[in-house]
């Protein structure tokens, strides 16, 4: 698949590819455990969640607050940031959420690979 996304402008993503990221934190938030990664839509075309992420790892523009809490609530250690009131950059942000799908990812494939371990146990014992 190629990168079809919006490209940053010194830094700053367009509003597009903001409202992307704001739409793939939000079906982070709705994946399953045992669903495959989201996807995210974008002028027709349709993009895993970890694309948007990725295209806005150099984004230099600060996180409104309202999202913000939606990434900082899946860290293990608080969020202290270096602003005056804790900005975030985007940058930030798409850096912590691919990581988390990252995790969700391989947490999901060891769940399957455990399952049809024990699936193949089963039909072993069963053969006996």
């Amino acid at each position: 698949m190629t990168n079809v996304l919006p490209a940053l402008h010194d830094g700053h993503a367009p509003i597009t590819l903001q409202q992307l990221f704001r739409e793939a934190v939000h079906a982070f938030e709705e994946w399953g455990a045992d669903s495959s990664e989201p996807l995210v839509t974008l002028e027709g075309r349709i993009f895993p969640i970890s694309a948007a992420f990725e295209a806005m790892r150099g984004c230099t523009d600060i996180m409104p607050s309202n999202l913000l809490g939606a990434v900082t609530e899946r860290l293990t250690k608080p969020w202290e940031g270096e602003g005056p009131l804790d900005t975030m950059t985007f940058s930030t942000a798409a850096r912590v959420m691919g990581v988390l799908v990252r995790k969700r990812l391989l947490a999901n494939d060891t769940a399957m690979l455990v399952a049809a371990a024990a699936e193949r146990q089963r039909e072993d014992l069963s053969d006996r």
